[in-house]
């Protein structure tokens, strides 16, 4: 038994060492480059193989036939049939941004968020030392959502809002599985991410899309493609009088070409998070995350 437990930490310590050693930039480029591809038979080849290694259910799909995707990113971003989401339609109710699984949500302690359990991480540090922000968010409550490769990856609204800031963070690739998120320090805080500020009817709204390994691009409705390019530099965009965007609850705000991490945050005493929403639940975009108070 003692044999067995020194091979299982063996083999997870070769995990974590890999995600430190390996060419995270280059592999996540290499597979931007491959998922733009248009090999016609070959890519829908791997379309069927893919899709059938991780088990996607396409009669969802708006388009079900794999040959009508042109590339691996049309594939993997692709839309779903009217109304496979219902959106919660209860006025005083938000609604969860995307499917996957919960993993992680609750209280922000003072301003610590839970990344997995004996791991936490700050808002700080998340918000990329945005000393407004943070404190706008301490003692409020977070939901972080992780999509697996199976998952539909387009992200969307949990209720009315109005885009009030978008800011490009530069960071590392970790995978953001949940074996990683056990394992990875400050894990969604150092990764690559787009943070979206909203207000709301229930105060402030963060709505934070993270970067992984082979997430080749993250893109708004509002402003295209974010990354690539990659600067080096914490970019920030505002969106005041004539520029703001409004959205609709259940309205599509961005999306992931390969799957990564949604986070929500509220602000303090303003919402109360829906009960059933527990780590590994799995979840689907249009059902309730929330209440407001």
């Amino acid at each position: 038994m003692n044999h067995q437990k020194s091979n299982f930490s063996y083999w997870k310590r070769i995990k974590i060492a890999f995600q430190y050693l390996m060419p995270q930039l280059y592999l996540t480029r290499l597979a931007g480059w491959f998922a733009k591809q248009q090999w016609g038979a070959v890519t829908h080849f791997v379309i069927k193989l893919f899709a059938k290694k991780y088990n996607v259910d396409m009669t969802e799909a708006a388009k079900p036939n794999f040959k009508d995707y042109a590339s691996f990113n049309e594939f993997f971003i692709r839309p779903l049939k009217e109304n496979a989401r219902p959106i919660n339609q209860d006025s005083n109710a938000l609604c969860l941004p995307a499917d996957g699984r919960i993993s992680e949500c609750g209280h922000i302690d003072n301003d610590l968020l839970l990344q997995a359990k004996g791991h936490y991480f700050s808002l700080n540090d998340l918000l990329a030392q945005d000393a407004e922000l943070v404190e706008q968010f301490k003692q409020g409550e977070f939901a972080t959502i992780y999509l697996s490769p199976r998952d539909y990856h387009r992200v969307h609204m949990p209720c009315d809002g109005t885009l009030r800031k978008m800011i490009y963070v530069p960071g590392d690739l970790f995978s953001v599985n949940p074996f990683l998120a056990e394992h990875v320090p400050n894990l969604f805080a150092r990764n690559e991410r787009v943070i979206c500020v909203f207000d709301t009817a229930f105060g402030k709204m963060v709505q934070i899309l993270v970067g992984a390994t082979v997430t080749a691009s993250m893109s708004t409705v509002w402003a295209g493609v974010i990354n690539p390019p990659r600067p080096e530099q914490v970019t920030t965009w505002t969106y005041d009088g004539d520029n703001a965007i409004q959205l609709q609850k259940g309205q599509e705000m961005g999306a992931f070409q390969l799957g990564s991490t949604v986070i929500n945050l509220f602000e303090k005493d303003l919402v109360q998070l829906a009960d059933h929403l527990q780590v590994n639940v799995p979840v689907r975009m249009g059902e309730i995350l929330a209440q407001g108070k």
